[in-house]
């Protein structure tokens, strides 16, 4: 008896240590579907956190390598602020539609449909979906974090089905 009820006060402590989080997720980098392995359709995230807060296009010739996708940036103090601190300035869930991982599926997310909450880039798949977004931003958030924890290790949007994991 003594022996059950050690064995449950471990499993009511060590329960929450194997619950996935969304820092613990692991789901791919958006890249697009054409083959090119560039994120965020080449934009810069870092200009997203800087000056105007406007998405700027990055340039090739400052590229770094990141959870298997080339990220592009508009200079290089851009490009060493983001490998200096990824999480920071890369877009959650993966880059894709923060909308749809409410939901409970994976979609594009498009680099221009954007909104900052709490220091943190959400993209969303157009403009139409990025205003449904902002009709309940922390409830949606609050959906996405469970669904991109539960997205398969390297899973992303790959234009066959917009529909599960």
């Amino acid at each position: 008896m003594k022996m059950n009820r050690l064995l449950l006060a471990l499993a009511a402590v060590l329960a929450p240590l194997t619950v996935p989080t969304a820092a613990m997720a692991e789901g791919g980098i958006y890249v697009g579907t054409e083959g090119a392995k560039v994120a965020v359709g080449g934009y810069d995230t870092v200009s997203y956190f800087r000056g105007t807060g406007a998405p700027v296009k990055g340039n090739a010739r400052y590229k770094l390598k990141w959870k298997g996708a080339d990220w592009h940036f508009s200079s290089e103090a851009n490009a060493a602020a983001f490998k200096a601190n990824p999480i920071a300035y890369a877009p959650q869930y993966g880059g894709h539609c923060a909308w749809a991982m409410a939901q409970g599926y994976l979609a594009p997310g498009d680099p221009t449909a954007f909104d900052i909450v709490g220091g943190k880039l959400y993209l969303n798949y157009d403009q139409d979906i990025r205003a449904k977004w902002r009709k309940n931003t922390a409830g949606f958030i609050a959906k996405g974090g469970p669904n991109w924890a539960k997205t398969p290790a390297g899973k992303t949007y790959s234009g066959s089905s917009w529909f599960g994991f």
